[in-house]
């Protein structure tokens, strides 16, 4: 296949085989040599304890080519120490951040064609993910692991255009546990979404604003991205146990900083978005994902955000923003971009 055979604006948000994946294996103690394999496939033991309890934890980060031709892999260092404390929570052995760095790089290089061309609003997708192998009935963490870095060129988010969809909240569902695993990156809690989302785009809603699992009273995620608001001119997103600490979040706020945008990390009740400006879910997918309005289904209050059907100019800025440092187009003044 080359890179004519894919039409990429037209790409959605699946999975389009490319040329290689690589592997690492932990076994004896150890992490072994970087394995390049061009099979989609890994041989696993029905009693591996991957299957059986949960011992996986994954990744997600991008790749972009910019107008200069060269490949940006954004915030690569971030995503290796995030995967690290995902596997630290879930009794793994965690990858160590040199070697998460240079299979990356190595997968990258590998699938260079697989990069859309820079105008595209397409990028490559880089899912590390790492899997307990040892074939076990007792609950009890595996003593052998892989680390597998797959990659999948994915098309724009924004397919109609960078405006804000509605989404709701349903307090039937929890998304994780108070004190769970909500703060790291695992499947499991992926899963546990899954219903909540389904009957939310059955309503028509883009996705599910959850609340903390204990008193329904604080925001928590938002599908399965972090949720900020701007109130007052200041950048506010939840601060939770339960959440998953997000790159792009962190990103967002630091550039929300730069710009002279006061940012609060807090409890933020429901009854707040009642004075919200502007409102997105924000992670690697979207980048910031506009809210239009947020329908609470069970109290029958609608918090209208966006009054004219359009994104807030600082959401608008910061989306921009940090798109044009992923795409090479703003100076990368803070270090994020690995360029290949």
């Amino acid at each position: 296949m080359n890179n004519t055979d894919i039409d990429w604006s037209n790409l959605g948000f699946g999975y389009v085989p490319t040329d290689y994946n690589v592997r690492c294996h932990f076994r004896d103690g150890k992490w072994g040599e970087i394995e390049v394999s061009t099979s989609d496939k890994i041989d696993m033991h029905i009693a591996a304890t991957a299957l059986h309890y949960g011992q996986e934890v994954f990744e997600g980060l991008k790749a972009f080519r910019g107008k200069d031709d060269k490949i940006r892999i954004f915030r690569l260092e971030e995503n290796a120490k995030r995967i690290r404390s995902s596997a630290c929570g879930l009794m793994m052995e965690p990858v160590p951040v040199e070697l998460f760095k240079e299979m990356v790089l190595k997968v990258v290089e590998l699938n260079a064609r697989f990069v859309p061309p820079y105008g595209t609003g397409a990028s490559l997708y880089i899912r590390p993910i790492e899997l307990g192998m040892t074939a076990q009935i007792g609950v009890k963490p595996a003593s052998e692991y892989v680390f597998i870095i797959m990659v999948s060129p994915v098309g724009p988010y924004f397919k109609s255009g960078f405006k804000p969809t509605n989404i709701c909240i349903m307090r039937e569902f929890d998304r994780v546990a108070p004190q769970g695993t909500g703060r790291w990156k695992v499947g499991g809690n992926y899963a546990a979404s899954l219903s909540a989302g389904e009957k939310a785009h059955s309503l028509g809603y883009s996705a599910v604003l959850y609340l903390d699992p204990k008193e329904k009273r604080y925001l928590d995620e938002c599908g399965p991205a972090n949720f900020y608001a701007i109130k007052d001119g200041v950048y506010v997103t939840p601060a939770s146990d339960s959440i998953l600490p997000s790159i792009t979040n962190d990103s967002l706020m630091t550039i929300a900083r730069h710009n002279g945008i006061k940012v609060e990390q807090r409890h933020v009740t429901v009854d707040e978005l009642e004075h919200v400006d502007e409102a997105a879910a924000c992670g690697t997918a979207a980048v910031a994902s506009p809210v239009g309005e947020i329908d609470d289904l069970d109290t029958g209050k609608k918090y209208v955000i966006s009054k004219d059907g359009k994104p807030g100019p600082v959401t608008t800025m910061l989306y921009n923003t940090l798109r044009g440092i992923q795409n090479g187009d703003i100076e990368d003044i803070f270090g994020w971009n690995t360029i290949l």
